[in-house]
């Protein structure tokens, strides 16, 4: 095998895995970040006034039914069990999601058993054209107004700053409803935090002979010269200067607030009504329930457009950013020398657990194509 000299553009979870593999593969990697720290969104820090450990992008829970993913970060780091549980503020009062037998009964002042759960709520379920259109066409025809109305129609607008019908129907799809008083929001085998963050997992993946880290670093195509393949995990439009346009993303802004003792009693606060302008609350100490603290952490999050200078957090993925996004998926073919990864770099939604199988199935396909020679495509996986 030829020792390959590599480029990793971002130390999130992509770039670290890669890294890591391919460094234990017998290359030579260099990974640079703009941030000056490693892990990308998922970075987490004490909090040094409270001594929370505060998840700094927003809270990240780790699930998944995939065991190679869920041996491989527990090498790297000591997984605690973590039950993620959310509550709703709807109308002045609380409900449990997602929704479940609790959330009805409760909505709807009832004591129903399961059968008779699903009987009312197929009986509130809008007849409408097959297949749902789009977001609020599948909540109708599966939820009916109220509970659509109640949970999901202004929480949506205000997390992706349109109207429910501009939305593809596919994003309800990943939100579950349940028959049982069961309020686990996942549904995985395994489940977990990581009992010191996230941060020191990813930098223990880096911590390699034959890895360099460069922080505070922001790429430009010139660094690319002298390394053998570059994997870039930046914005896949941002390669080309959003020369054609730019991929629509939704940012996050986070207002910190402190507080003595509890403030809300739970990790994740979620804010149904189109009134209050914020989606959410989180409490991070509730996301390390081992640990006790005096005083708490809390972050209220705002959704908006992302500009420029923002951190892009979801990817729209409506009809004008699916076609520009076909270009340039079209231009990166074109591409040599570089292979497009994780979440930004496909323009895709991807949760840690995915990210990780596809970082490490990435690299077993570099390997492979070293190994014979050859030339390695712009994509691993297809955007």
């Amino acid at each position: 095998m030829t020792r390959k000299s590599l480029l990793m553009v971002g130390a999130g979870l992509s770039g670290a895995v890669l890294a890591r593999e391919l460094a234990q593969a017998g290359h030579r990697v260099t990974v640079l970040d703009a941030r000056d720290h490693v892990a990308g969104n998922c970075h987490t820090q004490r909090d040094p006034d409270t001594g929370v450990l505060v998840h700094v992008y927003g809270p990240h829970i780790f699930h998944t039914d995939d065991q190679q993913v869920w041996d491989y970060v527990n090498r790297f780091g000591r997984f605690r069990p973590y039950t993620h549980r959310v509550k709703t503020t709807s109308g002045g009062r609380v409900y449990t999601m997602p929704m479940n037998l609790h959330t009805i009964n409760q909505f709807f002042d009832m004591a129903l058993s399961p059968q008779e759960a699903r009987a009312l709520v197929a009986a509130k379920a809008q007849t409408l054209p097959e297949p749902p259109r789009n977001f609020e066409e599948q909540a109708l025809s599966m939820l009916g107004a109220d509970l659509y109305e109640a949970f999901f129609k202004g929480y949506t607008a205000k997390q992706w700053g349109c109207d429910p019908t501009a939305l593809p129907a596919a994003i309800l799809k990943r939100l579950p409803l349940r028959f049982s008083y069961d309020d686990n929001y996942f549904f995985h085998r395994y489940q977990g935090m990581p009992e010191d963050g996230y941060t020191p997992i990813v930098a223990a993946m880096l911590d390699h002979p034959a890895i360099t880290v460069s922080l505070n670093t922001r790429f430009t195509k010139d660094m690319a010269r002298g390394f053998d393949h570059v994997f870039y995990s930046g914005p896949l439009d941002s390669w080309f200067g959003q020369d054609s346009g730019a991929l629509g993303y939704r940012t996050l802004d986070f207002e910190r607030l402190t507080h003595d003792g509890d403030y809300q009693g739970c990790a994740v606060m979620n804010y149904a009504d189109a009134a209050i302008p914020h989606t959410r609350i989180t409490e991070h100490k509730y996301f390390a329930p081992w640990e006790e603290h005096a005083r708490s952490v809390c972050y209220r999050e705002v959704s908006r457009a992302c500009e420029t200078e923002d951190i892009p957090y979801y990817p729209i993925r409506l009809a004008e950013d699916k076609s520009l996004l076909s270009d340039y998926i079209r231009r990166a073919r074109k591409e040599t020398g570089v292979t497009f990864v994780g979440r930004l770099g496909t323009y895709r939604y991807l949760d840690m657990d995915v990210t990780i199988r596809e970082a490490l199935d990435c690299a077993a396909m570099f390997r492979d194509h070293a190994a014979h020679d050859q030339t390695m495509p712009a994509f691993a996986v297809t955007p």
